[in-house]
């Protein structure tokens, strides 16, 4: 056996090094390891750690030196946290998978204005995505802890040991939503139906679309496609009858939905007759393409797309690369977002601007208010604005 340097920090920021014998096995040291190994209390250990002033420099620093050699690594976080009654975590819950919030751009713009926030007052973050219910089952408060069928692990957004909840995007009868309520804790609402009493922070979805449904019927399109996000959390995907675009259950979605349908239909146009929905089944590039080619099959097929997203507006302007088709000479294409790539696209895509990294940092503050027990904030609505490029 060898010996190893075991390094811990003081609370003054010194370390104390010893070399001893490395510990084995998995046990963890504790309290009353290092307090059985001095012969002394438990709660003098402790006091090195949480209360210095108690104890005297020589004590402190023998005390440092004996974990330091033990191996202890410090107090547990985690109890910690439960004897304060604060873990100095924030919680961000979205629908979909983990992997969402770094596929999509504009997720991952929302998610660093809410760290910005976040960190300047010296909390984490715990980003909380949802599993697909066609390998978990679906959630049902019933179940104990949250847990969902199948005999599943609880789902964190119900059992995380978190401060407060960021709540981003849930549709209308997803459950989770309910769930998240239910903890009672300082919460924010983002793109999501208002509930009483907590704060929300939106943007003017239904504006922005109607701008720029505005912008391809002001240059003579009247025959629109619509690449159109998920509808619900099962999404059915296709084109989508009128009875089905009734069953919208995303706010944010309906809201967009309702824009272009305004614009449409204020410029003297039949919405079921001149405009054709398409529901992509996720927000992906390859959903656009898929919803280009379905759309532009119909008859007469659309001049104009506007994809409700810029990840769809992308893969709506690679299917018509790839098939020969002139962008915006044969069919025009805007999109949503205004991400980075928008402007450096082939062609430059015209989108509508929202202030994602904003919208993060506004959900962010209106939760350290709530934390820091300030009264109950004013909700927050944000501007979005057309931004012409070339692709339509």
């Amino acid at each position: 056996m060898y010996d190893e340097a075991v390094v811990v920090k003081r609370r003054d920021g010194t370390a104390a090094a010893s070399t001893g014998p490395a510990p084995t096995g998995s046990a963890r040291v504790t309290l009353k390891d290092i307090a059985a190994e001095l012969g002394i209390a438990a709660s003098t250990v402790s006091n090195a750690y949480n209360r210095p002033d108690q104890l005297s420099d020589a004590l402190r620093a023998k005390i440092l030196d004996t974990a330091a050699r033990l191996g202890y690594t410090g107090p547990d976080p985690a109890a910690r946290s439960l004897r304060r009654g604060v873990s100095n975590v924030i919680g961000v819950a979205f629908p979909g998978t983990l992997s969402y919030a770094f596929t999509d751009p504009a997720a991952a713009q929302f998610i660093e204005g809410i760290a910005r926030e976040a960190e300047a007052a010296g909390y984490s973050l715990l980003l909380m995505g949802t599993p697909d219910v066609t390998t978990h089952g679906p959630f049902s408060p019933s179940r104990p802890e949250g847990a969902a069928a199948g005999g599943q692990a609880p789902l964190p957004v119900t059992t995380a040991n978190v401060d407060g909840l960021v709540v981003h995007c849930f549709a209308d009868t997803d459950p989770l939503f309910e769930a998240a309520i239910a903890r009672r804790l300082p919460t924010v609402m983002v793109d999501n139906p208002g509930a009483d009493g907590v704060p929300h922070v939106s943007i003017d979805d239904e504006g922005g679309a109607r701008a720029a449904a505005e912008h391809l019927l002001a240059q003579g399109h009247t025959r629109l496609g619509v690449a159109s996000m998920e509808f619900d959390a099962t999404a059915v995907g296709g084109i989508a009858s009128p009875d089905r675009q009734a069953e919208v259950a995303y706010v944010s979605v309906r809201a967009r939905l309702d824009g272009y349908r305004a614009a449409v239909e204020a410029a003297g146009l039949d919405w079921e007759r001149n405009v054709t929905v398409y529901e992509c089944g996720d927000n992906r590039p390859l959903d656009g393409e898929e919803a280009a080619a379905a759309l532009l099959a119909t008859d007469p097929p659309p001049t104009a797309v506007l994809g409700m997203s810029d990840q769809i507006a992308f893969g709506v302007l690679s299917y018509l690369q790839r098939n020969g088709i002139a962008v915006p000479d044969q069919v025009a294409v805007v999109g949503f977002d205004d991400q980075a790539a928008a402007a450096h696209s082939t062609p430059p895509l015209t989108t509508v601007h929202q202030p994602m990294v904003e919208k993060g940092r506004q959900a962010g503050r209106l939760l350290l208010a709530q934390l820091r027990g300030e009264p109950p904030p004013p909700s927050v609505r944000l501007p979005t604005r057309l931004i012409v490029r070339q692709s339509g």
